[in-house]
């Protein structure tokens, strides 16, 4: 345990780690991508993608013990859910800092299937880590403004086209889709100018998880729902690596997804889109009170 260590030492050391770790498993990373372009069977490809998502897994452990060695934590993770790297799960959080999804991806690592993230197309060209991601099998979706669509009117529903055969090969592949519903992170400045009626959560957007459900079809059947709370006080990912949140607090409760919602077209469908907004806004309430409740408890 190097918590003695002085803070902005501690988070250069972990960042140096960090570094070191990713240039050592890209090569294998890049090897099993370019076999996978190149070799279009589905037994390669398969393959292939299982040795993917381990290089991630190992990458993703390999920062939660730099975390351990270089900083104490104390750790307070309650768990409402039957996790496993079989099934399919949407997974969404509240956002308040960069540090959330290292947070979660400690909890969950080897616990569920690799966490994907969709991602617009044009991110696919940014140089290393538009391989990595195409690699790992993150889902690239094309959205088209309102103002597009008005233009182009043939453009309607093509977006969604395009992300349900991104989602294809995760049909017989187990994969957990995380997207933070607030959308951005939680300040109170944002708070006030959205006016939230939430305590301590920005509105949710619908919008973006309904996108989500009606890409992945009937895959997607349960929900993990996190709640990440800092008792001592957000900090941002400086803080979380520099060993100055010494606290974290994760719930994550598990739900299953109302069928209806599977599988639909967000945008155009309108009875689904007005449901599914107050179903998430029944969510957000309750999200809020747990939330309300965590820091009660652990203050």
């Amino acid at each position: 345990m190097l918590d003695f260590l002085p803070a902005p030492l501690k988070g250069a050391l972990v960042i140096l780690l960090i570094l070191i770790s990713t240039l050592i498993l890209y090569p294998l990373l890049l090897l099993l991508a370019l076999i996978k372009l190149l070799i279009p069977l589905r037994p390669v490809r398969t393959l292939a993608t299982r040795g993917l998502n381990g290089i991630a897994r190992i990458w993703i452990e390999n920062n939660s013990t730099l975390m351990r060695l270089f900083n104490r934590i104390e750790w307070h993770v309650e768990n409402n859910a039957e996790l496993s790297r079989e099934r399919w799960y949407f997974v969404t959080c509240n956002h308040q800092s960069w540090a959330d999804i290292m947070v979660v991806q400690n909890v969950l690592n080897q616990r569920i299937p690799l966490m994907k993230f969709f991602l617009k197309k044009e991110l696919l060209w940014v140089p290393l880590l538009g391989i990595a991601w195409w690699a790992l099998d993150f889902p690239f979706m094309k959205r088209y403004s309102r103002e597009k669509l008005m233009k182009k009117p043939e453009l309607r529903g093509k977006d969604l086209e395009t992300t349900k055969r991104a989602c294809e090969k995760f049909e017989y592949t187990p994969v957990a889709v995380f997207n933070f519903m607030e959308g951005t992170r939680f300040t109170p400045e944002k708070h006030a100018q959205q006016s939230s009626p939430y305590r301590h959560l920005l509105k949710p957007r619908a919008g973006g998880t309904g996108f989500v459900l009606g890409a992945m079809g009937t895959k997607l059947q349960t929900m993990l729902d996190i709640t990440i709370v800092y008792p001592d006080g957000v900090g941002g990912i400086w803080d979380y690596l520099s060993g100055r949140i010494r606290r974290v607090v994760v719930h994550i409760d598990q739900k299953t997804i109302p069928p209806e919602f599977l599988g639909c077209n967000y945008n155009e469908d309108r009875e689904f889109r007005i449901n599914f907004q107050k179903w998430v806004t029944a969510l957000w309430e309750e999200k809020d009170e747990r939330i309300e409740s965590l820091y009660a408890r652990y203050s």
